[in-house]
């Protein structure tokens, strides 16, 4: 991944992804894979890009129904990857990801990695204890459990300056034609290439990259 110079070229890999995606949590053993093989050089950026926006309204049957399915052929999909199904009769379900998109920024106030400790957790939460990140509550709650300041937390979560993030996410996403989740999206100094993602080879990511 270097030119003919000794000079390493400019290069981002962008990740694009929603917390409450279930294909993203799928995916999460691999792309800690793929983190540790990359080059110093190639900087990442992790891009929030919003699946559902904000409601109180209640998610549809037929939603659920189609949601729960996912689950299913993730699992027969993604060896080891596990749900618990208890969400759906545990929780009142919504199709509202904004939320747990903002908890990623505003936890990223406190401490520069935190956001990646709340996304695992809102994503632990979610599918293996069976609360609800949809929930400013439980979102609350996550915060002291990875030691941030909750009271500090709950004020920023949905602060001005913490959507006008969310909104700056979205709109890389859509500049990258990240419109699925996950995405993985590579700049060089000169061109964008999507890179084609898999849920069991991390190599098979990194050698996309060694040849863009």
């Amino acid at each position: 991944m270097q030119t003919s110079s000794s000079t390493p070229r400019q290069q981002t890999l962008y990740y694009v992804y929603d917390p409450m995606c279930s294909w993203c949590y799928a995916f999460r053993p691999i792309w800690q894979q793929v983190q540790q093989q990359l080059p110093a050089h190639l900087r990442i950026q992790r891009v929030l890009g919003g699946l559902a926006p904000d409601t109180d309204e209640p998610m549809p049957l037929a939603t659920q129904t189609m949601v729960q399915a996912n689950w299913h052929k993730i699992m027969q999909t993604v060896p080891g990857t596990e749900f618990n199904f208890n969400f759906w009769t545990t929780c009142q379900p919504r199709r509202s990801t904004y939320p747990a998109c903002r908890a990623v920024l505003a936890a990223e106030i406190q401490q520069a990695q935190a956001g990646q400790a709340m996304l695992t957790a809102i994503q632990n939460a979610y599918y293996q204890q069976a609360r609800n990140p949809s929930d400013t509550s439980t979102l609350i709650e996550l915060a002291a459990e990875i030691d941030l300041d909750a009271a500090c937390f709950a004020s920023d979560l949905n602060s001005m300056a913490i959507q006008e993030q969310l909104e700056h996410n979205l709109a890389l996403a859509d500049q990258l034609g990240a419109h699925s989740f996950p995405s993985l999206v590579l700049k060089t100094q000169d061109r964008i290439f999507r890179i084609q993602h898999s849920y069991t080879d991390a190599t098979a990511i990194v050698q996309q990259l060694s040849i863009a």
